[in-house]
């Protein structure tokens, strides 16, 4: 048997999903929060998880849970879907939408790959649109492609990943009231930037919004959160999985809730270290960072990319070292780490500049 037969051409045609795990003493790659819970916090987690009965499914609709980030977030339950992260809430909306017969779903590039890797396994057509040269939304283009295309699904990462800053707002508002489908405004990134479109859910019916617990600290959860108009909810709620949040990660979830303040603090730490990182990539020859409103920092380099992100590689320090042609071809991408990973990685790149 020939199994390529069988598989739809739209899977052969592309990769998987690689991620590079390359041997390191400091991960500045992946967008993660450095920071690990001190003693006491993970003490208290365990309290937590001690509750869940492991010989028991997990609660289907996630209640509690959903329970507490309505209060959290001020919006109705009925207004809320928690996924097994926001990579199963991408597929849900994609499985969910139809796929128009004139077009498909509309996306900026560069930006978030699971966007096309999720519509492509959806069996949807993908209309690409190239940012501006300042990583904006490029709106004439953007309105063409969806007059043209007349798409379901428009998704738009804010703060874009892997850029960083956020696309003007007036332009996604225009977006907005003239898209005939939905747009999905990915604020995976938001306890950095501190600005979202959480409020304006009820101004606009076709918006979507989703989140994340991953970028504060608990990546491994796999938590995401989607929040729209209670009928776009009621249609996702058919194509997902009856028990796709495990009981683990709903105990960790309402135990994030429970400390909120402490992890607010931290992506405040991590704001800060931001701005120390950013002025100080400003300050060396050949390197020119992007404003950046997530954290993480991408930056161009006018020398031997590949060649400085080996030498990083060697002193155990990765990050993210873009090869595919295109406006990111001479870029790379630092997560901002600790205050002495972000020391040790800028010398580092200071030495092996002066070589």
């Amino acid at each position: 048997m020939k199994i390529e037969k069988l598989i739809k051409d739209a899977i052969l045609s592309q990769e998987a999903y690689f991620i590079e795990e390359a041997p390191c003493r400091i991960k500045l790659d992946a967008n993660e929060n450095p920071y690990t819970l001190s003693e006491d916090l993970r003490k208290e987690m365990e309290q937590y998880i001690k509750k869940v009965s492991l010989n028991r499914y997990p609660d289907p609709g996630s209640r509690l849970l959903k329970r507490r980030l309505a209060e959290n977030l001020h919006v109705d339950e009925e207004m809320l879907l928690i996924g097994n992260g926001s990579d199963e809430l991408i597929h849900l909306l994609l499985l969910a939408f139809r796929s128009n017969p004139a077009g498909g779903v509309v996306i900026p590039v560069p930006t978030f790959a699971m966007y096309k890797i999720s519509a492509v396994n959806a069996g949807q057509e993908i209309i690409e649109v190239p940012l501006n040269d300042d990583f904006d939304l490029d709106l004439d283009a953007m309105t063409a492609a969806m007059s043209r295309f007349d798409p379901d699904l428009v998704f738009l990462s804010y703060p874009n990943n892997p850029t960083g800053n956020l696309f003007s707002r007036d332009t996604i508002e225009r977006l907005l009231s003239r898209s005939r489908g939905i747009v999905v405004v990915d604020e995976a990134y938001c306890p950095f930037s501190q600005t979202s479109f959480l409020s304006d859910l009820r101004r606009w019916e076709n918006l979507v919004v989703l989140r994340t617990l991953s970028k504060m600290g608990f990546a491994a959860l796999r938590l995401g959160i989607l929040i729209a108009h209670p009928a776009i909810v009621r249609e996702l709620n058919k194509v997902r999985l009856p028990y796709n949040v495990n009981a683990l990660s709903q105990a960790v979830g309402l135990f994030v809730l429970d400390h909120e303040s402490g992890f607010h603090r931290q992506a405040l730490q991590i704001i800060d270290e931001r701005k120390k990182l950013f002025e100080a990539l400003q300050g060396l020859d050949g390197i020119t960072p992007h404003r950046s409103d997530a954290n993480f920092i991408l930056f161009s380099c006018a020398l031997q990319k590949n060649a400085i992100y080996e030498n990083l590689l060697e002193r155990g320090i990765v990050i993210k070292n873009f090869s595919s042609p295109g406006p990111l071809q001479q870029c790379m991408r630092v997560t901002v780490g600790r205050e002495d990973e972000n020391q040790e990685f800028l010398s580092a790149l200071r030495d092996i500049l002066r070589q």
